[in-house]
Order: structure tokens, then sequence, then C-alpha cells
């Protein structure tokens, strides 16, 4: 698969997954997570992240982290939450807890970080990633994840 193709997401494993991202024009990424299939991506994403979760990193870590995806068709913002306890990693499509850590990011910086090819701490000291909160816990949330690399 070589463009960035939304509808095939499901069968592409996190590798392949961070190989597309890191292939595909910011511009194009852009594009398309402006339009219907959106939902469809962050969903896929999201969905895979307690698979992807390193409970073995994650020691006695209980948090509520709160991930703001701005660049909605319509102007607003997606926001999910991964909630960390008892050594196992649960998200929610609709927040229900209070944050320890509300992370903020374009769709296109969203998709590098998740797929391994940006630097959330270099992100965030030139302004394209905000975190509001626990920042320990935002430095170290990658730690926490076995975050594919392309």
């Amino acid at each position: 698969m070589t463009d960035f193709d939304p509808a095939s997401l499901s069968n592409v494993g996190p590798k392949e997954f961070a190989q597309l991202v890191k292939s595909t024009p910011d511009d194009k990424i852009a594009q398309v997570m402006s339009g219907d299939l959106r939902g469809k991506i962050l969903g896929e994403v999201f969905g895979r992240m307690p698979s992807l979760f390193r409970a073995d990193r994650a020691g006695s870590t209980n948090a509520v982290i709160h991930w703001v995806i701005t660049g909605r068709p319509d102007g607003g913002s997606d926001t999910y939450e991964v909630v960390i306890a008892d050594g196992k990693c649960d998200v929610n499509e609709t927040p229900q807890h209070d944050p320890k850590l509300s992370l903020t990011m374009g769709p296109v910086e969203f998709l590098k970080i998740v797929s391994g090819g940006a630097n959330p701490v270099m992100m965030f000291m030139t302004g394209k990633l905000k975190a509001k909160g626990d920042l320990g816990l935002a430095a170290n949330i990658a730690n926490l994840f076995d975050i594919p690399k392309a």
C-alpha cells in the first residue's frame, strides 16, 4: 500500500501504518483528516492503544489522559480519553473523567506521534503540541506504549 488509504487501515499492522504515515506528505494527511474518514482513522488508532500499552513499563501509573485532536471539518476538535489504571489501558471516545494530562495537537501531528515519526518534546517546544497538567507524565507517555517505528 503506497497511498494513505484509510479504507484499508484495519488490514494494516502498526509498523505498516507507521510507514504509511511517514511516506505520506503532510498536506495529504491533513486533507484526509479533514474529511469523512477522520472518525474511522481516529477510531482505528485509539482502538489499538490498549494492545500497544506496556503494563511492564507503567509500574503504578494511574492517569487519565485526554487527547484533543483539532482540525475537524466543522472547525471543532475530537477528544479521546485514555485511562491507565491497575496495569491496563482503556480508551473512551467520550471523556468521562477529569484528566491528569490533556494533550492538544493537530491531526498531522497526532498521526506522526502515534506512528513514531515525531518527537513529542520537540513538538511541545515548538508549539505544535500543547500539554496541560502533569508534564512529567507527558514527557514519559511514549514509554508507556510500544510505538512502532517506520
